[in-house]
């Protein structure tokens, strides 16, 4: 089920400023927290750009997938140009380009939870984006998301005449002030416009913006609670009144106005967000942020920082190394604080290194997990160590001037480590560089026991695992895959099951969507995303009917529970790499070969034919299959002696036999065959409805060929 919101074209340049304003309502919006807003708006501002600077422009489209929640947000952008040589070189990292573009393209996949790309020559490309929606956010209908379109048409400006003249002198004061720094805003727009835009504008215009807070420390506490009310207002003014001029709603401005009106708009919403980041610390200074906790793995943190900070990545000079000693155990606390503290160490490394390395480490001690972020940079004197995670303070010198800064990040990493039961720390001599510490428990708290998994008996053959919180549910699969030649291994928890995947390399993957407490979506997006198990074949079989958005993600094969026997073995046959049983039939009657196959016609088995008993041996020898029906009429070569020539070869003498004949036999032949073969059944009998069905139930193993798979 796919809802659409909205779409924007892509015609001038700052078009692709509206889609990323865009990208960022809509996300808010559909309640993604503030990292994700970003996530998204810098990744299609990416992949935007990209289409505006090749393709001369393009289409966004902004839609909601999925019957059931948490839904996901797609986003769709196409366009005509000329396609994208070498975009499986891009896609691998291989791709060096001066203009940057093949950084874009990683960086937004890497920013989203799905990625898909398609180009091709004179025909455009079009690229779409997938980022599941909070696990908290409502299930959104038409009705909802026609709501949502109305609030966005809601929040653009309107005619605010009255509004534009109260604010006509403190418009003045800024543009003279900004007019002073047009020269230093250029040089960074054209960084921003070559880099991640929003990251950049985060840790270093929100720093330079935010200079005047260190003169405030003694009315901190009252101008943080004050705060919404006395800049949020103002804020807002500004930013409607901007998009009112920029949209011409009183005349066209010229475009050295339109320039400047530009500048003012993007120093408001840079203001704007470090506002929010001041909410925050009074948050956290209050007491209430609320911590929440989930399991996670360190590799996969660290891959998320990776992509997320490429673009504060500019010196060339500086190396960014990731490094996770002996493998650490998941870790139960709150990964978003965990990433915003390790981000604050890294973005401050990269601005105070001006050459050599940062590197970021992890390793367990006991029940602690220990995360380090060692660089090359200038230093930090001993008698500023502590003073540094005070509110507001910052330390004095050259390169620090260059890089101003609000004085909060080290405070705030602080307070969050706290609420994580840890604790940050730093060690540092003057030019030698510095390392920032921040040691937090293995689990934030006691969890309880994850499910005990089912344990099957151990056999041989492709492994299958089986993702399943009830144990009877495990049970009922493994009852069907019993004696398939299969091992199976359970696993109750997401936790568990990314263990087994990690340890065992399972042959296919059966998936529930509703494990106890948790869904596996983001689970089924993380394993189809990484190169490591992308193809893993991953059969979802849930209550949820839900299937669009699990193909989205990657899913091979989606089943509604109740879900049948055969229905289940088959979608294991498809992906499991098992090969059909075969079945020789050895007679001479070509109808009564016809017969037989036509009966056969409901098993996935290939069947071969032989119309005389030194054929019939022959394909025995060179085929092995796994069952022969055999006639005793046979001409030359008797059935009789067929069936002793099979079994005095070692090669065929394991291959069951059941004779066919339309002969009438005595009691003591068909006893006396009957040792020797696995059935004696007449041509006649077998063609009654249902006999096939009960002759495979009496032969047990042998009979699971005749039921329609080698494993029932």
């Amino acid at each position: 089920m796919t809802i659409p919101i909205l779409s924007v074209h892509v015609r001038y340049e700052q078009d692709t400023v509206a889609a990323r304003q865009r990208s960022r309502q809509i996300a808010r919006l559909l309640g993604f927290d503030n990292q994700d807003q970003t996530r998204i708006a810098t990744a299609v501002s990416e992949i935007t750009r990209n289409a505006f600077r090749y393709a001369g422009g393009g289409k966004v489209e902004f839609i909601v997938e999925g019957a059931t929640a948490p839904q996901l947000l797609l986003v769709r952008v196409t366009d005509s140009g000329a396609g994208i040589e070498d975009l499986d070189r891009i896609l691998d990292g291989r791709y060096t380009s001066q203009t940057g573009m093949g950084l874009g393209i990683l960086g937004a996949r890497r920013l989203m939870d799905q990625f898909e790309i398609y180009s091709e020559p004179q025909r455009g490309t079009a690229v779409t984006l997938k980022k599941i929606l909070p696990r908290n956010a409502p299930y959104l209908s038409q009705a909802d998301v026609g709501a949502i379109v109305d609030q966005i048409n809601r929040e653009s400006p309107r005619d605010t005449l009255a509004e534009l003249e109260s604010q006509n002198q403190e418009l003045l004061r800024t543009l003279h002030e900004l007019r002073r720094r047009q020269e230093e805003l250029t040089e960074l727009n054209q960084e921003l416009e070559d880099t991640n835009r929003g990251v950049v504008a985060l840790y270093a215009e929100l720093d330079e913006k935010a200079d005047h807070l260190r003169r405030a420390d003694v009315l901190k506490t009252k101008f943080l609670s004050n705060m919404s009310h006395e800049f949020r207002s103002p804020l807002n003014s500004i930013l409607a009144l901007s998009d009112l001029l920029l949209g011409h709603s009183d005349g066209p401005l010229n475009s050295e106005q339109a320039y400047q009106v530009g500048f003012i708009r993007k120093a408001a919403e840079d203001l704007y967000e470090l506002v929010n980041d001041l909410l925050d610390l009074a948050k956290v200074e209050a007491g209430k942020v609320e911590v929440r906790p989930n399991y996670f793995e360190v590799v996969n943190l660290f891959g998320a920082l990776r992509g997320m900070l490429r673009p504060l990545f500019l010196n060339q000079s500086v190396a960014l190394t990731f490094d996770i000693e002996d493998n650490p155990p998941s870790v139960f606390s709150d990964e978003g604080k965990v990433s915003q503290i390790l981000r604050n160490f890294i973005s401050n490394a990269l601005k105070f290194t001006e050459r050599g390395e940062v590197r970021v480490a992890a390793r367990a001690q006991g029940d602690r997990l220990i995360l380090s972020v060692a660089d090359t940079g200038i230093g930090i004197g001993k008698e500023d160590q502590d003073r540094i995670f005070q509110d507001f303070a910052q330390v004095d010198g050259p390169l620090q001037r260059k890089y101003k800064g609000t004085g909060l990040g080290l405070p705030l990493s602080r307070k969050l480590a706290h609420l994580l039961r840890g604790e940050v720390s730093v060690t540092s001599q003057l030019g030698q560089g510095s390392i920032f510490t921040l040691d937090i428990p293995l689990e934030w708290e006691t969890r309880p026991p994850d499910p005990a998994p089912v344990e099957f008996a151990t056999e041989t053959g492709p492994l299958v695992l089986i993702v399943e919180n009830r144990p009877d549910a495990a049970l009922m699969y493994a009852k069907w895959l019993k004696g398939s030649g299969t091992r199976m291994v359970h696993a109750a928890s997401i936790r568990d099951a990314r263990f087994r995947i990690s340890a065992e390399r399972p042959a296919v993957v059966i998936l529930d969507i509703l494990l106890d407490g948790e869904d596996t979506w983001n689970l089924l997006a993380s394993l189809k995303a990484s190169p490591e198990t992308s193809d893993l074949p991953i059969i979802v079989v849930s209550t949820i009917d839900d299937p669009g958005k699990a193909y989205h993600l990657g899913a091979d094969e989606y089943l509604v529970k109740p879900v049948g026997r055969d229905e289940f073995v088959a979608a294991i046959r498809r992906f499991a790499g098992f090969q059909q049983p075969k079945i020789l039939i050895i007679d001479d009657d070509e109808k009564d070969r016809y017969l037989l196959k036509h009966r056969l016609r409901g098993a996935p088995v290939e069947i071969a034919e032989a119309a005389s008993g030194p054929d019939g041996i022959s394909m025995a020898v060179a085929d092995r299959p796994n069952l022969i029906f055999l006639d005793l009429g046979l001409p030359g070569m008797t059935g009789h002696e067929v069936l002793s020539a099979l079994k005095e070869d070692p090669r065929t003498k394991g291959i069951p036999v059941i004779i066919h004949t339309s002969a009438r036999l005595e009691p003591e032949e068909r006893e006396r065959l009957g040792s020797v073969a696995a059935a004696v059944v007449l041509k006649d009998e077998l063609a009654r409805e249902g006999a096939l069905d009960r002759l495979a139930r009496e032969l047990g193993a042998v009979g699971r060929i005749l039921a329609g798979s080698a494993i029932i």
